[in-house]
C-alpha cells in the first residue's frame, strides 16, 4: 500500500529518504536487500491531516498478521554520518494493534519537543521532515546492539556486540550494562559480563558477521541494533553510520624487544600522561633515574621509553656487544659488582648480595639521598608561595630531578624485596610445605605484619605519578574511609611469630638448613620494608610540584593564555616558556582537543606488553609468575575467569567494587573486593577493609600486590581488563594463590 501517508517498507525504497526518513529508508534498503528486517510500513508527514489514516493503519496491521508493534521515529536528518539524533525522538514498543494510532501521533508529537528543538539548534539544522516507522514486535529473547568498529579505539578490525535478556531498549538508552563481547578475525570472545549471561559465542559472532555485511553495504562502519527471537532467529532493528569514531588507534611496537605498561614507572601510572607531564616531569624522572644509577654504579644505562597512545611503556636496554663495553669502560668493576648482585645474585642468594652492595646502597640513600632529598622539599615547600614563574620553574627542574633518583634506589634497593621472596618462596615449597602449604598463603605469611611496613597514610600519598591528579591531602573524602587497619596488622604479626615458630621446629633436626631459612629469612623481611618506606618516600615532592604547576596555570590563566588554571596540565613544556608572544585563542583551542583526545585515550583498554622479549632472555615477569604459582595448576582463561598474576596468596569471595575515582572511595564497603586500573598509596586505606583485590595494571613487586600481602588479603594483578570485564556489584572469587579471579552467575 502507498496512499501518501501510509508506505509499506518493502515500498519505501522509491519514495525517498525526505518523505520516509532516514531509519524506514535505510531498513527499506536492507530489507530489499535479503536482510531479516521485520515487516512494516511507515506513516509520513502528511498522514496528520488524512481522516482515512486510522483505517489503513488498521488494514495494515492486519495484513501483518503481529499481535504486537514497535513504533519508531523517523526523521529525514536522523541517522546521518555527522547527526545520529540518538535517543531523542520517541519509542513506542509492544504496542497492541488498537492503540497504533496514539502511538503514532505521540512519535509525531516528539517532533516539536524542546530536546530535539536544542539538539537541532546547536547543531545549526533546520526542522526536518518527519515519519513514523511501525513493524510487528520481535519477541526478544536478547536483543542489543553491534558497532562495526571499536568505538573507544576506532579500530576497524573489530566489532563490538553488547546484548542484555529481553528488549534492547534499557541498553541502548543506557540504563542497563549490558553483556560485552569483541570480535576479532571472525572469532568473538567475551569481555564484558552483564548481570546474565545473555549470548554463546557462536550467537555472538553471528551478530557480529550481521552487523559486518551492513557495514560492507554501506562501506563505513556501523551502528547496528539487533534482536533474536525465541525460536532463535537473528532481526535486523535498525542500522546507522556510526558518528564521532576516533581515528583508529595504533599500537605499533616502538622498537625491538618486549615494552611493557606496568613495569618501574609505568606501575605509578595507572592512565595515559597529560602533555605537561609527558613534556616536562616524565624526562625529569627519567633524568634523575639516570643521574642516581651514574652515582652508584658509575654507569647510564638507559632504559627505552616512550608513550604509546598517551600510555606509557618501557623497556630494557638491547643487549649488545657495545653496550657491555659502555659498561665496562664507564663503570669499571663496580658496575659489574653492583649490576651482578642487584639483577642476579639477589634472587638466588639475597643474603649475599645484601652483604655485597644492597645494603650499602640502602645506607647511602638513608643517610645522604633521602635526607637531601627531605630538605630540598621542605625549603621548596616554603619558598614556592611567593615564587615567580622562572623560580617556580625552576623548582620543577630541581624536585623532579630529585624524585628520579628515589625513584632508581626503590628500583635498585626496595625492587630486590619482591626477587627475595621468591627466593623465600623456592625453599619453603622445597623443605618446608607441610609447614607453610601454599593453600594457606605459603612463605607471604611470613612477611606479613612487619613492624615498619604497615601500610601508612601519607598526605603526599598519590594517585599517580602524573601531577595533573590530586595528593592525598587534596582528598578529604579519603579520610572518611578508616585509615586504621591495626587490628589487622596485630593479627597478621601474631600469625607470622607462630609460622616462624612451625619453621623452625620443622628444621630444627636439621641446623645447617636452620641457619640458612633464618638468614633468608631475616634480609627478606627487611628489605619487604625498606621497600613499603621507598616506595611512601618517592613521592615527598609531589604536593610542591602540584602547587608549582598550578602557580604557573594561575598565571597563565590571568594573561588570558588559557581559560582555567588546570588547563596548564594540557599545554606542553615549551609553551610555558612561550605564552608571552604565541597567540592565545589557538594556545586555549590546543589545550581543549588535548583534554578530548585525553579523555578518549584514558578509556582505551591499552595492552599490558607490546613486542616481544629477547630470545636469549625471555619475558623474565611471565617466568617469575609461573614460578610464583604452586607446581601442578594452571590458570586457563575462559568466559567465567579472569586471569592474571598470583600476587598476594588466599582466596576470598565477595562482591565487586569497581573503583576509578577518588570521590568513589566512601562507597567501598567492609568485605567488597576492589578492582581497579592500578593502585598508588593514596588507594592505602580502601586495603584495611577490602576482602580481595584485583588491578588491571601492576607486578608482583607493584603497590597492590606488596600492601596486599602486608594485610594478609588476596591480590591478582595484571589482569589487563578486569575493569572492563567486571561491574559493581558481581560476586566473584579471588584466588590470589593460583591468579584467578571467577565470576559467579
Amino acid at each position: 500500500m502507498n496512499t501518501g501517508a501510509v508506505v509499506r517498507l518493502t515500498e519505501a525504497t522509491g519514495v525517498g529518504r525526505a518523505v520516509v526518513g532516514g531509519k524506514a529508508a535505510v531498513l527499506a534498503e536492507l530489507s530489499v536487500a535479503g536482510f531479516a528486517v521485520p515487516a512494516g510500513f511507515v506513516v509520513t508527514g502528511a498522514a496528520p491531516d488524512d481522516p482515512e489514516l486510522g483505517g489503513w493503519m488498521a488494514e495494515e496491521a492486519a495484513r501483518l498478521g503481529g499481535p504486537r508493534f514497535a513504533v519508531r521515529s523517523s526523521a529525514a536528518a536522523e541517522d546521518l554520518p555527522d547527526a545520529s539524533y540518538a535517543g531523542l525522538y520517541e519509542t513506542r514498543l509492544d504496542v497492541p494493534a488498537d492503540r497504533l494510532a496514539a502511538a503514532v501521533r505521540e512519535c509525531f508529537a516528539a517532533a516539536d519537543s524542546p530536546r530535539v528543538a536544542d539538539y537541532r539548534r546547536n547543531r545549526g539544522g533546520d526542522a526536518a521532515a518527519m515519519a513514523v516507522l511501525v513493524q510487528v514486535m520481535v519477541d526478544a529473547v536478547a536483543a542489543g546492539v553491534a558497532f562495526t568498529a571499536h568505538p573507544l579505539t576506532g579500530d576497524r578490525r573489530q566489532t563490538v556486540v553488547t546484548a542484555t535478556q529481553g528488549f534492547g531498549e534499557a541498553l541502548v538508552s543506557g540504563q542497563a550494562i549490558g553483556e560485552e563481547w569483541l570480535s576479532t578475525g571472525h572469532r568473538a570472545t567475551l569481555s564484558r559480563r552483564g548481570p546474565a549471561r545473555v549470548l554463546t559465542a557462536r550467537q555472538a559472532e553471528e551478530v557480529a558477521d550481521l552487523a559486518r555485511l551492513v557495514a560492507e553495504r554501506y562501506d563505513g562502519p556501523q551502528d547496528v541494533e539487533w534482536a533474536i527471537d525465541r525460536d532463535g532467529r537473528l532481526w535486523l532493528l535498525q542500522a546507522r553510520p556510526m558518528t564521532a569514531l576516533p581515528p583508529p588507534v595504533s599500537w605499533a611496537v616502538p622498537g625491538p624487544g618486549l615494552w611493557m605498561r606496568n613495569f618501574r614507572l609505568g606501575e605509578w601510572l595507572p592512565e595515559p600522561g597529560t602533555p605537561l607531564f609527558a613534556t616536562w616531569l616524565l624526562p625529569l624522572l627519567e633524568a634523575g633515574y639516570l643521574d642516581g644509577m651514574q652515582a652508584t654504579v658509575g654507569v647510564r644505562v638507559p632504559f627505552r621509553w616512550t608513550l604509546v597512545n598517551g600510555w606509557y611503556y618501557n623497556a630494557p636496554p638491547v643487549p649488545s656487544a657495545a653496550l657491555l663495553v659502555r659498561v665496562l669502560r664507564d663503570g669499571r668493576r663496580r658496575a659489574v659488582t653492583i649490576l651482578f648482585h642487584a639483577l642476579v645474585q639477589v634472587g638466588r642468594d639475597p643474603a649475599a648480595a645484601d652483604r655485597a652492595v644492597l645494603s650499602a646502597l640502602d645506607r647511602q640513600w638513608r643517610e645522604q639521598e633521602l635526607p637531601r632529598y627531605r630538605r630540598l622539599v621542605t625549603v621548596a615547600a616554603a619558598e614556592d608561595p611567593a615564587a615567580d614563574p622562572r623560580r617556580l620553574a625552576e623548582i620543577v627542574d630541581q624536585l623532579g630531578r630529585h624524585a628520579g633518583i628515589a625513584l632508581w634506589y626503590l628500583a635498585i634497593v626496595g625492587g630486590s624485596a619482591w626477587k627475595m621472596e621468591a627466593c623465600l618462596t623456592r625453599f619453603a615449597r622445597r623443605h618446608l610445605a607441610e609447614v607453610l602449604p601454599d593453600a594457606d598463603g605459603g612463605a607471604q605469611i611470613l612477611l606479613r605484619g612487619l613492624s615498619g611496613a604497615a601500610p601508612a597514610f601519607d598526605a603526599h600519598a598519590v594517585l599517580s605519578a602524573d601531577w595533573y591528579h590530586p595528593v592525598a591531602a587534596e582528598l578529604p573524602t579519603i579520610t572518611a574511609v578508616t585509615q586504621s587497619g591495626d587490628d589487622r596488622q596485630s593479627a597478621l604479626a601474631v600469625a607470622r611469630t607462630a609460622a616462624e615458630q612451625r619453621c623452625a621446629a620443622a628444621l630444627a633436626d636439621r641446623p645447617r638448613r636452620l641457619a640458612q631459612f633464618e638468614t633468608l629469612l631475616r634480609v627478606t623481611q627487611r628489605y619487604t620494608v625498606i621497600r613499603e618506606q621507598q616506595a611512601r618516600t618517592f613521592t615527598l615532592a609531589w604536593p610542591v610540584l602540584r602547587r608549582c604547576a598550578r602557580r604557573l596555570g594561575q598565571h597563565l590563566a590571568e594573561i588570558g593564555a588559557i581559560s582555567a588554571i588546570d588547563d596548564v596540565f594540557f599545554c606542553t613544556r615549551p609553551e610555558l616558556d612561550t605564552t608571552a608572544t604565541t597567540d592565545h585563542a589557538a594556545l586555549t583551542s590546543a589545550v581543549a582537543e588535548r583534554r578530548e583526545q585525553w579523555e578518549r585515550q584514558r578509556r582505551i583498554a591499552a595492552p599490558l606488553t607490546l613486542g616481544h622479549p629477547p630470545r636469549l632472555i625471555g619475558d623474565v615477569i611471565e617466568r617469575t609468575v609461573q614460578r610464583a604459582r604452586p607446581a601442578g595448576t594452571t590458570a586457563e582463561h575462559g568466559s567465567e575467569v579472569i586471569v592474571g598474576h598470583p600476587a598476594s596468596a588466599g582466596q576470598a569471595t565477595g562482591p565487586v567494587r569497581i573503583i576509578t575515582d577518588p570521590r568513589d572511595f566512601p562507597t567501598f564497603a567492609g568485605g567488597d573486593v576492589l578492582v581497579a586500573r592500578a593502585t598508588a598509596p593514596a588507594w592505602t586505606p580502601l586495603f584495611a577493609r577490602a576482602a580481595a583485590v584485583v588491578t588491571d595494571g601492576g607486578t608482583l613487586a607493584a603497590h597492590a600486590s606488596l600492601v596486599a600481602r602486608e594485610y594478609g588479603i588476596p591480590a591478582v594483578v595484571g589482569t589487563g581488563n578486569a575493569t572492563s570485564r567486571l561491574h559493581s556489584g558481581q560476586r566473584v572469587t579471588v584466588n590470589g594463590t593460583d591468579g584467578t579471579v571467577t565470576v559467579h552467575p
